[in-house]
């Protein structure tokens, strides 16, 4: 996704006096795109070579907050697993998991969830590849706004991102494949589970409910993290951002201005 939907964390700036840096991965929005080039090329390896690139080019390596939601905290999550950095204080796991296959169980656990007749027309689009039907198309809308973002109409920010993605789906159609129910892309065998007790940076978790990212993916964070606090928002989905900005950016601008985190938090609900 492009970095438009992310744009109200600008706002911490306002409220907390920190700077925020948005960017655009390799592949999606103003980065540059490269439709031609394979498979292997799209890795973690990558992107974290890419972020280590952005830091030095700021200067800020030595000190920084990372921020990453759905993809962007997978990411986050890897990175700081897998690299964690020195000059990291804080990792924000907004709405993210540990592996693919535990997101995997966790949107097929929301399915469950819905009217028989979404998930069936959801369940046949993709037993049978054809994600391009009105029943398909109507029944993944029912899904999104639930479990994806409930404002209605969808911000245009979202929009944004959304159309970026549907104009370059290089990356997404590589590492994830057509669809979250069935990733079959690169990352189909991705996970972290048995890295992340690596992780020596400050961790705050969110996630919601109805949330596409569901407890059983964060679950490995909150129990092998040193450091770590799990918020669970009441009236959110996977875009919390723009579903209850104003306790979202609270619960954030507070965990990186407060140095008092306490490791193995019992999650809360607010």
């Amino acid at each position: 996704m492009s970095h438009h939907y992310m744009l109200p964390h600008a706002r911490l700036q306002m409220l907390y006096g920190m700077p925020v840096v948005f960017y655009d991965q390799i592949g999606i929005g103003r980065s540059t795109h490269l439709r031609d080039k394979p498979a292997e090329f799209w890795t973690m390896d990558l992107f974290m070579d890419e972020l280590d690139n952005l830091l030095v080019h700021l200067g800020i390596q030595a000190n920084f907050d990372l921020l990453g939601n759905s993809w962007g905290a997978m990411f986050a999550g890897h990175y700081a697993a897998v690299r964690h950095p020195a000059g990291m204080k804080h990792v924000v796991i907004a709405n993210g998991g540990t592996s693919m296959a535990l997101w995997e169980t966790g949107m097929k656990q929301l399915l469950k969830r819905l009217p028989r007749d979404v998930r069936e027309a959801i369940e046949r689009g993709e037993s049978e590849e054809r994600r391009d039907t009105e029943d398909y198309k109507a029944a993944m809308k029912v899904f999104q706004m639930k479990h994806i973002c409930k404002v209605d109409p969808w911000p245009q920010a979202l929009v944004t991102s959304f159309a970026a993605t549907d104009e370059d789906p290089t990356v997404y159609g590589t590492m994830i494949g057509p669809s979250e129910f069935n990733v079959s892309g690169t990352l189909r065998t991705w996970s972290i589970v048995d890295e992340v007790q690596n992780i020596t940076a400050s961790t705050l978790l969110i996630n919601a409910y109805d949330d596409t990212a569901q407890d059983i993916g964060l679950m490995p964070f909150f129990l092998k993290v040193k450091q770590v606090k799990w918020v669970q928002l009441a009236h959110s989905s996977h875009l919390p951002a723009f579903e209850e900005p104003e306790r979202y950016l609270e619960i954030i601008g507070r965990f990186l201005t407060d140095s008092d985190i306490v490791a193995g938090h019992v999650p809360s609900r607010l």
